[in-house]
């Protein structure tokens, strides 16, 4: 995966968007002096009778309409703001701005050029649909380049696996090549005005990268600070840890040299790598890494492996790296540590350490164990329990709301809850979740108050007694309303025990832990320390890192 833009390259990316612009002033002025190769490429395009390419009744003449309404002003505007719906429902909203704003100055740059130019729609364009509007330069194709090389930097910047980005940067450009294709069969346009128009909407392209960099999922890498109060740089060559999932990643080679490269250039030893496995997915890999004199581990996994990981090095006073490589990613995306690899090894390697709760967990049936970002009973943890793994490797998350709709009417349960030891009271609800953390996937706010620092637990109780209820219910999460009866039910302390009447589904951290009766929480706060983007200013609890420290050395003498 390409490596977030340094400022040389921001400049040269820049240059080159401005090239494209030169591009196709140098197009036209070899067209307008009747200079080739400009004029061969347009009288090679010509028909040669007057007609067009493709007349009604042609194989092709439907599949070229076609293409010609899907890539219009309609089409491009209706792919533009889906795709900015899906990088907000991410928290990509300033990548999702730049997708707003660039086509909007690619069609008003079109519509300038067009009128400056005044070039005439080729004559063998066919009646049927036929513009009268200036030729010259594409407007399907500018737009067109504009939407696609948005996608080809996501797809550059977020696709790990060579081979998959390599097949969709492949499927732009073919894309690309088609619609020009069209254009020119149904006379709309000669070649050079579709030549013009891709190379200005690159041109835009290219300028917005330069402006507004992306690094992994389009927002700014994470610089390493130093010398700020509070935060100390790790001294160089100290020892480091890589606990890798090795399902999660296509190649464990590729991966370790990314790791080393990254290390090398913030101070760090080459790391020793350690494979989780089925039958142990993490705890005998992170205390390995400790007897061997580890300072930081890194863990690459999904939720489950991460939680592990973490739990392992609880108290020892060693710090995390969260590289995620699963669907929920809760734990990364609440801390804004970034989704995608290099610019979370960058966070991990080169940001600042948080001291961050965690949260013990008995229950019956239960190993004592912990969690760090939400735990659950009844609804939520069905979700996870009915999840189809095949299916959610194939789609993300997508698999998650699949698994919702077909489990959203969960039978009631009946809990009792005690809060900080007292008496239990009795409440009835579809799902109970008790969280570390307050944001679920896509930014629903479930537990707008909860902060993974505070030393609290907070606790929501949905209780949405008909299809209907869910429209009021999803309102309420999505505006923060705090306001709680029956419907949403909101509790707080540092202990919380949740006892059902039956036993019902139970989740730690997104992974099933089986059918039980009763959760009993207790958070530990300051427990665990995690690297986090030295960009944000997070409080630093001194006394939790402090005793964390204190820990680990006496753990180690």
């Amino acid at each position: 995966m390409p490596a977030p833009l340094t400022p040389r390259q921001r400049v040269r990316t820049g240059a080159w968007g401005v090239a494209c612009w030169v591009g196709v002033a140098l197009v036209w002025l070899l067209v307008s002096a009747g200079w080739p190769p400009a004029t061969w490429l347009d009288r090679l395009a010509s028909p040669g009778d007057g007609g067009a390419w493709v007349s009604p009744g042609s194989p092709l003449w439907e599949p070229l309409l076609l293409i010609e309404d899907a890539f219009g002003p309609d089409g491009i505007t209706t792919l533009v703001i889906l795709l900015a719906i899906g990088l907000l429902a991410f928290g990509r909203g300033r990548l999702a701005l730049v997708t707003l704003v660039t086509p909007l100055l690619v069609s008003g740059a079109t519509t300038l050029v067009k009128n400056g130019v005044g070039r005439d729609r080729p004559a063998w364009q066919d009646a049927d649909g036929f513009l009268e509007s200036y030729s010259f330069p594409s407007a399907h194709a500018s737009s067109t380049a504009t939407l696609l090389g948005l996608l080809f930097v996501l797809v550059l910047f977020a696709v790990p696996a060579p081979t998959w980005r390599r097949l969709a940067l492949g499927a732009l450009v073919l894309v690309q090549v088609v619609v020009c294709l069209d254009r020119v069969l149904l006379g709309r346009h000669y070649p050079t005005d579709t030549v013009a128009g891709t190379l200005l909407g690159v041109g835009f392209v290219l300028v917005a990268v330069a402006l507004y960099p992306p690094t992994g999922a389009g927002e700014p890498a994470p610089a390493p600070r130093r010398g700020r109060r509070g935060r100390r740089p790790e001294p160089e060559g100290r020892r480091l840890a890589v606990v890798l999932n090795p399902v999660k990643v296509s190649d464990v080679d590729a991966f370790l040299d990314q790791v080393t490269t990254v290390a090398r250039t913030h101070g760090w030893a080459a790391p020793r790598l350690y494979l989780t496995t089925i039958e142990d997915p993490g705890p005998g890999m992170t205390r390995a890494a400790l007897a061997d004199g580890a300072e930081l581990v890194l863990v690459c996994g999904g939720d489950g492996t991460v939680r592990e990981v973490c739990a392992t090095l609880a108290g020892t006073g060693v710090p995390v790296g969260i590289v995620p490589a699963g669907t929920g990613n809760l734990l990364a995306r609440n801390l804004d540590i970034p989704l995608y690899r290099r610019p979370a090894l960058e966070c991990a390697l080169g940001g600042e350490t948080r001291a961050v709760d965690l949260v013990a967990v008995r229950g019956d049936g239960l190993e004592e164990t912990h969690f760090l970002v939400m735990a659950g009973m009844g609804l939520d943890a069905a979700i996870m329990e009915s999840v189809n793994e095949e299916f959610k490797a194939r789609v993300g998350w997508l698999a998650y709301v699949v698994s919702g709709v077909k489990s959203m009417m969960f039978p009631t349960i009946r809990l009792e809850i005690s809060v900080d030891g007292g008496e239990f009271t009795t409440h009835r609800a579809r799902m109970a979740v008790v969280g570390n953390v307050g944001y679920l996937t896509a930014g629903m706010p479930l537990l707008p108050d909860a902060a993974i620092d505070d030393g609290l637990l907070d606790v929501v109780l949905l209780y949405p007694r008909g299809l209907l209820s869910w429209v009021p219910l999803a309102a309420r999460v999505l505006l923060r309303q705090r306001h709680t009866d029956d419907l949403v039910n909101r509790m707080t302390g540092r202990t919380i025990t949740l006892r059902s009447q039956h036993e019902v589904p139970r989740q730690l951290d997104g992974d099933p832990c089986g059918k039980g009766r009763e959760l009993e929480m207790t958070c530990l706060p300051g427990e665990l320390l995690v690297r986090v983007p030295g960009e944000k200013p997070f409080p630093l609890n001194v006394a939790a890192v402090v005793n964390s420290r204190l820990a680990g050395t006496a753990g180690r003498e």
